[in-house]
């Protein structure tokens, strides 16, 4: 449990009291880190919604009920963020034999969808108090409120990026970063509050539009967040790394390619890969390594896997040598290219040289420039060679 140690004192307080951190899984701490950070925001967001609207009512500023207003969307979000925890934990069902984990990214998303709307409206009506401005009477209380808002919401910000990070969760993120721009746009009606007061200049219409301008632009964040792992993302370089390390450290594995992970939500992941096996091996022994490499990628990185074997010569010199060579040629053209299922196979005069070339997505060539390139460089290796490439983008 170490690695939740340290969370935020007034969180840590509450899941000692209703979580009971000790001898939970960490599945069932994400939840209730989740449920909880929701239910807190909930609270902190309706006090500080009641706190504007009154302040903004009494002194008739635009900016601080655009704030207020601001603050009761940010506990509508919360509602849904915790919503989608508890959503996102139920388990499969006939329907949905991968989980609800994904209702955790769709509640990130209404979260941004409710910034934007929100950003948008308040736009509107500070562009009006611009056109037709009113004086606002913001009195020394009203800059307590906002003073005191500022630093619940940086607190806010703070203990959901934290514990965002720690969980996984892009739904917390999105609320993290959008208290952080609510620190700003409080901020901004607080200077021009002040500046109205002793100045007399009306700038309250002008804090409300930057108000707007931020909520729009933490909206148009959190949307990004969001999306990208509903639309599917590359797994990150240091999970890939752990499944490589994992699957290599077994014998008589060779060789990892074809990679792909299925993110079905934050710890319901689906992996598949070839493993490179000796083609000499007793195949039921070999069936049974890659059982048990299967079994310890879900024990200890708590993700389903399935592998396919791919056989590979390993006592044909000839071939080993060959791919030498070859590999040596295709760092020539690019050292982002890899191959992997080599074998030659013999023909009357000449020998076919069959491979798969991997390449990153954005690669600055073209799958038939790849395939062009290679093919002339074996066939200058040797002239008896028939390079047979089928070139492949490398899904992490």
């Amino acid at each position: 449990m170490s690695s939740w140690k340290g969370v935020e004192s007034v969180i840590s307080i509450l899941a000692r009291r209703f979580l009971k951190p000790e001898g939970k899984t960490e599945a069932q701490l994400r939840r209730g880190y989740g449920i909880l950070c929701g239910g807190v925001g909930v609270f902190l967001n309706l006090l500080l919604f009641l706190g504007k609207l009154l302040a903004g009512l009494a002194s008739g500023s635009i900016a601080v009920v655009a704030d207020a207003v601001n603050n009761l969307s940010d506990a509508g979000s919360s509602v849904v963020t915790l919503l989608g925890f508890r959503l996102a934990e139920q388990k499969p069902d006939h329907e949905h034999p991968f989980g609800h984990g994904r209702m955790e990214y769709l509640s990130g998303l209404v979260v941004a969808m409710l910034i934007l709307l929100m950003g948008f409206e308040l736009a509107q009506s500070s562009v009006g108090k611009i056109l037709r401005p009113v004086p606002a009477e913001t009195g020394p209380w009203v800059t307590a409120v906002l003073c005191a808002a500022i630093a619940v919401k940086l607190y806010m910000a703070f203990y959901n990026r934290r514990i965002g990070k720690r969980i996984g969760s892009t739904a917390m993120e999105a609320a993290a970063l959008d208290s952080l721009s609510d620190c700003a746009a409080t901020s901004v009606v607080l200077a021009a509050s002040l500046v109205e007061r002793y100045t007399g200049v009306a700038l309250d219409g002008w804090g409300g539009l930057l108000v707007a301008l931020f909520i729009l632009w933490s909206g148009v964040q959190a949307v990004k967040a969001t999306m990208d792992p509903l639309l599917g993302t590359p797994p990150s370089a240091e999970f890939v790394e752990k499944i490589r390390s994992l699957v290599l450290s077994h014998q008589p594995i060779l060789g990892v390619h074809d990679l792909i992970v299925h993110d079905y939500g934050p710890g319901r992941r689906m992996i598949s890969l070839h493993a490179e096996v000796p083609a000499s091996g007793e195949l039921l022994e070999l069936h049974n390594r890659i059982d048990h490499v299967e079994r310890e990628l879900r024990e200890r990185l708590g993700c389903e896997a399935v592998i396919h074997m791919d056989p590979v010569c390993t006592d044909d010199g000839v071939t080993q040598e060959t791919r030498k060579r070859v590999e040596a040629l295709v760092r020539c053209i690019d050292g982002d290219i890899t191959i992997h299922d080599f074998r030659v196979v013999p023909r009357k005069g000449h020998a076919h040289v069959i491979f798969d070339a991997a390449v990153p997505f954005d690669f600055r060539l073209t799958d038939q420039e790849v395939e062009e390139k290679i093919q002339s460089a074996v066939q200058v290796l040797d002239s008896g060679f028939q390079a047979k490439v089928r070139v492949e983008r490398s899904y992490t």
